[in-house]
Order: structure tokens, then C-alpha cells, then sequence
């Protein structure tokens, strides 16, 4: 006879099973949602209002990452943190990332022993086309040139 309310047997492993389910259902829902500057510069506001202050102008291909979106407006946060709102018609679906190492080298593979393609300089936008999964981001830079450079060496993507 229970004293107590127990669970049954096969509660803490379905518990478990449910909770990963869960985890990995929201997983794509907790990844970063990123977009970039399009054609022209574009002007950083405090709120979401051509009114508002003026905080920053936002040049071409710069990597913003998606943290409220409105019907109009977007508020973004830049590589360094800081949070701003910015008018919606002015990012591009068209992702781009920045290269925050100071020196970083774009490669013919997702290796670190293939081919050098490269040289990249800190705060180059590189078009973004896919992260590996291992490490590595699939770049393009803006002459055509294709290859791989390493995920922690570049931001917004």
C-alpha cells in the first residue's frame, strides 16, 4: 500500500523522452535569426519611429541579428551588442557575416589544412551561404571567391 502519491515506473522515462522531444522541437525557434543591411547605408533609431533618435548609420551588408519584428520596424543587435530598431525595408533576406578576427583565412575546404583561398581583414562582410555544422562557414566574398572560413572568426551567421 503507497503512502504517498508515487509515479509510476514508467513515468521518469517517458518524462525524459518528452522533455528531449521538446528541447528539440524548440531548438530551430531558439537559433538566431540574422539579416543584413540591403542596398544603402540605413539609419539606427532608439524606438521603432522615424522620430525617434537617431542612434547610428548602418552601412551596406552589415550583419544585424532579428530580435523583435513589427509590422514596419525590426530591433536589431550589431556584432558588438548594443540594441537599436531599424526600418524593415531596409535589411535584406540576403545574409552576410563580418570577419572579427583581425586576419582570417578563407579556405578551399572545411579543413584547416586545405587550400588557402584568402586573406580576409576584420569587419570584411562576406556573403553567408552555409554554417557546416562543424566549425566552418560557407563564404562568399564580393569578388566571387568561394570557400570555408571558421565559424568563431566571423560574425552573423
Amino acid at each position: 500500500m503507497r503512502t504517498a502519491y508515487q509515479w509510476p515506473d514508467w513515468c521518469p522515462s517517458a518524462t525524459f523522452a518528452l522533455t528531449v522531444a521538446l528541447l528539440a522541437a524548440a531548438a530551430p525557434a531558439l537559433a538566431a535569426d540574422y539579416a543584413s543591411v540591403a542596398d544603402g547605408p540605413a539609419i539606427l533609431y532608439d524606438s521603432p519611429s522615424l522620430k525617434g533618435k537617431k542612434l547610428f548609420v548602418a552601412s551596406r551588408y552589415l550583419p544585424l541579428e532579428q530580435v523583435v519584428k513589427l509590422e514596419s520596424w525590426v530591433k536589431v543587435r550589431d556584432s558588438s551588442g548594443g540594441m537599436a530598431w531599424i526600418e524593415k525595408r531596409a535589411l535584406s533576406g540576403k545574409r552576410f557575416v563580418m570577419v572579427t578576427a583581425d586576419l582570417s583565412t578563407m579556405r578551399q575546404a572545411p579543413e584547416e589544412n586545405a587550400a588557402v583561398l584568402a586573406q580576409i581583414k576584420k569587419q570584411v562582410a562576406l556573403e553567408w551561404l552555409e554554417n557546416t555544422g562543424a566549425g566552418w562557414t560557407k563564404v562568399r566574398h564580393l569578388d566571387g571567391v568561394t570557400g570555408y572560413i571558421r565559424t568563431t572568426e566571423v560574425w552573423g551567421g
